[in-house]
């Protein structure tokens, strides 16, 4: 089995050297500069020029177009990563004998869920972004993929959710994945202007496609397991927790609005 998981990054940064890992560099034509010998998002077909709205789905995109003799595909972060152990160093990242054994049970591999627990996803979503896209994202799925429409509205329901756009798939789940995430957002893109928007909010597509994953996985029939994942730097869950119940009383933050 042919594994590529893909560490999407817009700078030169330390990466894994384990077999398997192909660093990318997203936003390539941007941000390329000399001596970074990352795969370029901008080679073959691609979207690259649309990273600004897409973040990481733009390395998704390039490998989904372009790598075509691999038998599964994975996406992390050039800081978040699956890891087989402790400490969180990329002498632990996971192994691709680790993955293979995985892959040899599920079709989908992704890290554990996000509970948002005081909020649902949709409620935590329209609390730190701009509404009208997700509102308009659920008319596109009625309208053009109503076999989702179901999973969509239970997984807004709920508190947690698969996030980050990490992933590890076997080839036929990830052309499944695609197919219906690039169409949704395609669809979204010609009718959300982001007039308006800041520098944050603009990247709407990348945060959209975060709540997509668990509608396309439960709609459709692959078999998924979860990995721990982990962050090198460590996490600021006081921060982040801080900033949930902002959102949850109406504070807007600077982040996330002008």
């Amino acid at each position: 089995m042919k594994i590529e998981i893909l560490v999407a990054a817009h700078k030169k940064f330390p990466m894994p050297e384990k077999k398997g890992y192909l660093p990318i560099l997203v936003g390539a034509t941007k941000n390329y500069k000399s001596g970074i010998e990352y795969q370029r998002d901008d080679e073959g077909k691609n979207i690259s020029a649309k990273n600004p709205n897409y973040n990481e789905l733009t390395a998704v995109y390039w490998a989904w177009k372009n790598l075509k003799d691999v038998d599964a595909v994975g996406l992390v972060h050039y800081r978040r990563l699956f890891f087989d152990s402790k400490p969180y160093n990329f002498k632990n990242v996971i192994s691709m004998d680790k993955v293979k054994k995985l892959l040899s049970k599920y079709d989908v591999v992704l890290p554990k869920k996000r509970n948002y627990y005081i909020e649902t996803n949709y409620s935590h979503y329209v609390h730190a972004h701009h509404q009208e896209p997700l509102d308009k994202t659920r008319e596109i799925i009625q309208a053009s993929y109503p076999q989702y429409l179901v999973k969509y509205d239970e997984v807004m329901k709920r508190s947690k959710a698969h996030m980050f756009n990490m992933f590890i798939m076997k080839r036929d789940a990830f052309e499944s994945y695609c197919s219906f995430m690039f169409g949704v957002l395609g669809k979204l893109e010609k009718q959300v202007d982001l007039t308006g928007y800041s520098v944050q909010e603009q990247r709407v597509y990348g945060y959209i496609s975060e709540l997509l994953m668990d509608v396309w996985l439960e709609t459709n029939a692959f078999k998924y397991t979860e990995l721990k994942w982990g962050q090198l730097g460590g996490k600021n869950n006081v921060k982040k927790a801080i900033s949930l119940v902002e959102r949850k009383i109406g504070i807007k933050t600077k982040t996330h609005f002008k």
